[in-house]
């Protein structure tokens, strides 16, 4: 995708109700192919961003619960028949888990938006369909592991093979929690591991229902289980957890730091790590201004800025620099904020307080260092978690809002000369994660996309992602890779077999 289909009137809605909030039917942890309340049996609120109101009591996983989660898991691995199932049949159960998807995707969707502010719309057309996708993509994956013979310099048969790593750990961010969901689970299944699942504090309620439609699918007990809780707590047990075999994280790189340290000190655990991003955009004097200018606003826009790849630096060539900036602010002030159930808005809430009042310090941060807010940079309404399309330019590198990510609804906007300008700024971060381009010059796209230090380079686009194609970051944007078969080999192992030949007639 790569732009959006824009409104021409400046409008903040909050009145939408013809679509009712689904009801909550599964609050607590999914152990053993099992709902149970957790060992001490607490509880926490899970908040609706669009009113500050609790949706549900949700039942906490603590490092008690943790243990015996990896147990159950560890038991299905050992001894169960996930992983000893030919890969044909693992697909078919997978398959079939996602066509039960498929058959609840309204009341999925609605589970997102009112956990996590997500628009309904894009729910239901993108992030649902995409977990179904790419359950079927690894389910074809399962039955095409294999390993290697080798032609040997000596008397040997020499072969490989590729064997699922074991019971995995998978902390799931609250910004896609079902998107990236189904980036961790569904390859490491098709791999034939069992895994426990920390779904986000924020954003439990889809995770849990993906949960029972696993059960409903035929997916083992023990195979899959979910235990919602704190990173502090729930994710920290993963971490460190000697019986768990390799560990993927999607999240902060503050909190990747801490599982790479949890993961070396237990039992040296590999980890997989897609952290935070900085993403620059790069607009050349030949661009239409028009569509950078839609580009750039969904690049910062979308998912009302909480997505690790947002362009949320944007630097235009100076030749086009003035009528860019004057358009792009017109164009923000069009932006729908509002209910994210009505079809029209474009941005919803914030998912959390939290974040909310963290993007109103930097914007704070911002002014204070002496940057200009061109549009925005206040709270909307007087309920919710909604924040205007913000705006700066005069922005300095060493600046805060230059360097830190924000994962918010904020854009800093700054001119460049030179396409060597331009690979300077976008490399002047310690992240690496995503960058895009706006030219129509291939010369200038080749170029500064070989030169730019990120995972994914979008020219003219944004967030076209494929299940095929691998993503992850460079720098401090972590490593390893979701999607495509780089993402099936992470939960695999290699076992190299080597058998004597004797007196054979070649070898």
């Amino acid at each position: 995708m790569s732009s959006a289909t824009y409104p021409t009137k400046l409008a903040y809605n909050f009145k939408w109700t013809n679509m009712a909030t689904p009801t909550v039917k599964f609050t607590k942890l999914f152990i053993n192919g099992e709902f149970v309340d957790s060992v001490s049996g607490k509880t926490f609120e899970t908040v609706d961003p669009r009113t500050e109101e609790v949706i549900a009591e949700i039942a906490e996983a603590t490092k008690e619960d943790v243990d015996i989660a990896v147990k159950a898991a560890r038991e299905a691995f050992d001894c169960g028949p996930w992983p000893r199932m030919p890969g044909a049949e693992r697909a078919k159960i997978m398959l079939k888990w996602a066509q039960l998807i498929e058959q609840n995707v309204e009341e999925i969707a609605a589970l997102d938006t009112i956990d996590g502010g997500k628009l309904f719309s894009w729910c239901k057309a993108v992030d649902v369909p995409e977990a179904c996708n790419i359950l079927r993509y690894y389910a074809g994956a399962a039955d095409k592991i294999h390993g290697n013979v080798f032609k040997t310099s000596r008397d040997l048969h020499l072969y490989s093979l590729m064997e699922p790593v074991g019971v995995v750990g998978h902390i799931i961010p609250w910004n896609f929690p079902t998107v990236m969901f189904f980036a961790k689970v569904a390859p490491a299944l098709a791999a034939g591991c069992t895994m426990v699942i920390k779904p986000a504090e924020q954003t439990p309620l889809s995770a849990l229902f993906y949960a029972h439609l696993a059960k409903l699918g035929g997916i083992p007990d023990g195979v899959l289980n979910v235990v919602p809780g704190f990173g502090s707590t729930a994710g920290a047990a993963i971490s460190s957890h000697m019986d768990i075999d390799a560990v993927s994280f999607t999240g902060s790189t503050e909190t990747g730091r801490k599982i790479m340290q949890a993961a070396a000190l237990s039992n040296l655990k590999p980890v997989s790590l897609e952290l935070g991003g900085k993403s620059p955009v790069l607009i050349f004097d030949d661009a239409d201004i028009d569509k950078a200018v839609d580009l750039a606003l969904f690049g910062i826009l979308h998912n009302k800025g909480e997505i690790c790849v947002a362009f949320s630096r944007v630097f235009v060539q100076e030749g086009i620099y003035d009528e860019f900036e004057k358009r792009v602010v017109e164009k923000a002030k069009t932006w729908v904020v509002g209910d994210p159930f009505d079809p029209k808005v474009q941005q919803g809430p914030q998912t959390s307080k939290t974040q909310f009042d963290k993007i109103l310090s930097y914007i704070d941060h911002g002014k204070s260092e002496g940057a200009t807010l061109l549009t925005g940079g206040k709270p909307v309404g007087n309920k919710g978690y909604y924040i205007e399309p913000t705006i700066f330019i005069n922005v300095k590198e060493e600046m805060l809002i230059e360097q830190e990510e924000i994962f918010g609804p904020v854009m800093t906007l700054s001119k460049f000369k030179t396409i060597d300008d331009a690979i300077k700024k976008a490399n002047s971060s310690k992240y690496g994660l995503a960058a895009g381009i706006v030219t129509k010059n291939l010369d200038i796209a080749n170029t500064v996309s070989r030169s730019i230090r990120a995972g994914i380079i979008w020219i003219n686009c944004f967030f076209a992602f494929d299940i095929d194609c691998p993503f992850g970051g460079y720098k401090m944007s972590g490593f390893g890779r979701d999607y495509g078969l780089e993402a099936l080999h992470k939960y695999l192992q290699v076992k190299s077999v080597a058998t004597p030949i004797y007196n054979s007639a070649w070898l």
